[in-house]
Order: C-alpha cells, then sequence, then structure tokens
C-alpha cells in the first residue's frame, strides 16, 4: 500500500509524507524521492550515500508500515532560523505521526536527526521502539556542534558575498576542508537548535522505561575541526564506544562499527540490514 498526505509543522508551513506498507508503523525522516543525478553523484563523491532513503523505505515497508518524510530537506527549503528547537521539532514529527495516522510509532533518525529522536522520546509515550544512529544518547557533543555551527553559519555569511566556491576536490568525510553550501539563513537553524540543548543532561534524560531503543555509530566517527571551525571535535563513535557499559546497563542496545566514519555508517548496505535485524527484537506496539 503507498499513500501521500502532508502535515502541517509548527510554522505553518506543509510537508509532504509518504506511506507505504503495513505492521507496525515506523516513521522515518527520510528522502524518498530520488536526488537528481548530478547531486548523487557529489554525494557518492563525498562518501555519502544518495539512495539510503529510498532502501530504507522499500526495504522495510515489506514488514512495516512507514511513514517517511523529507524533514531536513523541508527545513533547507522552509527555513526555522529562530524557532527549530527540541520542542518544536518534537511536536512537528508528532504532527507527521498524526497526518501518517500512527497512535504507535517507532523512530529511526541519524546525526542530527537522531538527537531529534532522543528529544522525542522524553515527550511522548507514543514510541514503541527508538533507533539513533551517529549521535551518542549519553556525552552527545552538543557543545561542540554549537561551536561547528556557530562557525558554520559565520562562514555561510561571509560567503554569501563572495563567488561560489566548489569543494569538489574534497575527500570523502574531509568536514574540515569541505564548502558551507548552504545559505546563512539556512545554517542559522542549526544554532538555534544545539543552543537550546546547552542545559540538556542526556544523563539524567527520563527516556521511558522498558523502550526499545538502539545506537549505532562507526568507531572512526570522530571529526577534528580547524581553526575557521573553532578547533573542536566531535566525537560520536568514541563517546559511544567509552559509555557503552553504561548506556547497556541503562537499557540501550549498543552497536559501534568497526573502521566505519560518520559517513560510512550511512550506507545501505550497512543500515538497511541493521535496522531490520534489530526491530525484530523490538517489542510490539503500543
Amino acid at each position: 500500500m503507498a499513500d501521500s498526505a502532508g502535515a502541517v509543522l509548527h510554522d505553518g508551513t506543509t510537508i509532504p509524507i509518504t506511506v507505504r506498507g503495513n505492521g507496525r508503523t515506523l516513521l522515518l525522516p527520510a528522502r524518498v524521492e530520488p536526488y537528481p543525478a548530478a547531486d548523487a553523484a557529489t554525494m557518492r563523491a563525498r562518501g555519502a550515500d544518495p539512495d539510503l532513503g529510498p532502501n530504507l523505505v522499500s526495504s522495510l515497508s515489506r514488514s512495516y508500515r512507514a511513514i517517511a518524510a523529507d524533514y531536513e530537506g523541508h527545513r533547507m527549503a522552509h527555513l526555522a532560523p529562530h524557532t527549530l528547537t527540541p520542542e518544536n521539532i518534537s511536536a512537528d514529527l508528532l504532527a507527521i505521526a498524526d497526518a501518517g495516522h500512527a497512535d504507535g510509532f517507532g523512530y529511526f533518525g541519524y546525526s542530527w536527526l537522531a538527537l531529534c529522536g532522543l528529544q522525542l522520546a522524553i515527550r511522548t509515550n507514543r514510541l514503541w521502539a527508538l533507533v539513533m544512529g551517529g549521535f551518542p544518547p549519553l556525552d552527545g557533543p552538543y557543545k561542540s556542534m554549537l561551536a561547528v555551527t556557530k562557525a558554520a553559519h559565520s562562514v555561510a555569511a561571509w560567503a554569501g558575498q563572495q563567488p561560489p566556491e566548489s569543494d569538489a576536490t574534497a575527500e570523502p568525510g574531509d568536514w574540515d576542508a569541505a564548502t558551507i553550501q548552504a545559505s546563512e539563513a539556512q545554517t542559522r537553524q542549526f544554532p538555534t537548535l544545539y543552543d537550546a540543548l546547552q542545559s540538556f543532561d542526556d544523563a539524567t534524560a527520563p527516556v521511558p522505561r522498558g523502550l526499545p531503543r538502539l545506537v549505532f555509530a562507526g568507531s572512526a566517527d570522530q571529526i577534528v575541526y580547524g581553526p575557521r571551525w573553532g578547533d573542536v571535535e566531535v566525537r560520536i563513535g568514541p563517546a559511544l564506544a567509552e559509555h557503552e557499559r553504561e548506556l547497556t546497563a541503562a537499557g540501550w542496545d549498543v552497536q559501534v562499527l568497526p573502521g566505519l566514519g560518520h559517513l560510512g555508517a550511512t550506507q545501505s548496505a550497512v543500515v538497511v540490514p541493521l535496522l531490520k535485524s534489530w526491530l525484530e527484537t523490538a517489542g510490539p506496539d503500543k
């Protein structure tokens, strides 16, 4: 079964959603539409997988009812520079679930969309499963990401007054060498998000007891930024490995993927079988 609809978000904009399959519901903030060929080629050159969203929905909808919405893409087109807060993002995700007629649902997000899943989990009892990829639920890099996103915003503001650059020669995963392709207004959203999280204590986050939850990241998911980014270090895989025992004791299933970086752990060949296998062990829909 396939269906399309839309959800009205906190800023009054409408995001398209796609619903496919039958069974327990999964909410996937993922792009279903193929990228233009040139964009897909650039993503592959940088080490990303432009087919992850379509592959996730295609595979998981064989056993589950998948609700997909390209939340990141929507926010890059419909800006919320002063209102992209954890509370509003959670409200947006619940609006997407409502538009898909889902009372209970599992959630998977990667990177900043993973931390959005954690924020959602502490604000609703509607989740039957939570999967976070590429962001640790304990010792999360909130301070370093605030510094990086502030720097990105400053660089984007400066770049908007300069001739366009290309980062085609940047090596896969070389975040420090990459240029900012987003606009000043687009990048302003993320300091808003991370600033709102500076007082968040993930060690005491009230995740519902008994909620099946998985977190995964590459062991090499660690980015060291240079001077223009504030000389900060974003530790994801190492932080997850260091806190694996604590997280397991708190109810998390933890998978540290050997040798993979931030983009390596987003490949369809990694994510799809990992999610399919783990979801089979998760509890029944509430």
